[in-house]
């Protein structure tokens, strides 16, 4: 069964979808409606403007949150195949992608980190091109630009300004004028979002924009529940990273400074996670693009099929394991 997630072929877009409808099933079967996220003015603005369409409606924002899920695993398999993460194209960083979004139910409604990731996997896909473009400034200005919208959802995102920052060392000879682009593209949503609420006589909403949290143990079901999913990730992510400096070591310099900013892209997403505000019970959601492109090498490792295949069935009794216990 795993071959059909390592092919790529249109059929194993289909797997996927079915897969997809599988494991979200509960999100579709219980639709539940996003609320106003007191402080996240942006977001509450944003979910007026489709409430307008979906009348609050739950399973609408339900199908909403599931089609973008499954159109963002694929995109993150686009930019590993794009950008030569692995070996050669393969459907496996959707399907972890698809399955660690599922360990946890709330991950699967409608919700302010479904938006930033979109807006966080485009400023990747953009920083892992600088080196593949004859005009660098126009990415470097929509990287920035894009980690901005991102803060401006959420606070805590403000770190991501550091993932701009190694990427433009890793990625970049030293050019102050490339430096100014970064930093005027990162200002421009605050200076058009701050110039409206002025002129909507609202600027007293940025009052309310920085919001710190601790989500460490946040709307938790069970301590045993927390346990085997943590315990699963640890796992699941220590064999990926076994696999990857196996498989990294045997790529060109510029994989592996791809790597490199994944690592950072990981460690900075953990972070944010941690200091968000627990109202935001898929607040995690913001990790799992990072950590299923590096879980993913477990499962692609020609050398040992049998420890890949292992880790593919262990990962699908580690979702059963989770989706009988969140109750």
């Amino acid at each position: 069964m795993l071959r059909i997630f390592r092919n790529n072929s249109p059929f194993t877009v289909l797997v996927l979808f079915i897969f997809t409808l599988v494991v979200k099933s509960p999100a579709l079967f219980h639709p539940v409606a996003p609320d106003a996220i007191a402080g996240h003015f942006l977001y509450n603005y944003f979910l007026r403007v489709i409430d307008v369409i979906f009348r609050h409606a739950g399973f609408p924002y339900a199908l909403l949150s599931v089609i973008m899920l499954f159109t963002q695993s694929i995109y993150i398999k686009a930019i590993a195949s794009r950008h030569k993460l692995f070996p050669r194209p393969t459907y496996i960083p959707s399907f972890v992608f698809l399955l660690l979004t599922s360990i946890y139910p709330p991950f699967n409604g409608f919700s302010e980190t479904l938006l930033l990731n979109w807006l966080l996997l485009g400023s990747v896909d953009a920083m892992f091109s600088f080196t593949q473009t004859t005009q660098p400034r126009k990415l470097i200005y929509n990287a920035g630009f894009l980690l901005c919208v991102a803060a401006l959802f959420q606070f805590s995102a403000l770190a991501f300004f550091l993932l701009l920052l190694v990427s433009m060392v890793l990625f970049r000879p030293f050019n102050l004028g490339e430096w100014s682009v970064a930093f005027m593209g990162y200002v421009t949503p605050l200076y058009f979002v701050a110039g409206i609420l002025f002129l909507a006589d609202r600027l007293y909403l940025f009052r309310s924009w920085p919001h710190l949290g601790l989500s460490i143990t946040a709307n938790v079901v069970s301590p045993f529940y927390l346990i085997i999913t943590i315990a699963g990730i640890v796992i699941l992510s220590g064999t990926g990273i076994f696999a990857m400096r196996q498989n990294v070591a045997l790529s060109n310099i510029y994989v592996r400074r791809d790597w490199t900013a994944i690592s950072f892209y990981f460690i900075i997403s953990t972070f944010v996670a941690i200091l968000t505000d627990n109202t935001l019970r898929s607040a995690w959601l913001i990790v799992m693009p990072a950590l299923s492109i590096i879980i993913s090498h477990g499962l692609l490792l020609e050398k040992n099929k049998r420890f890949s295949n292992f880790i593919f069935y262990f990962s699908l009794g580690f979702l059963a394991m989770c989706l009988w216990l969140y109750k």
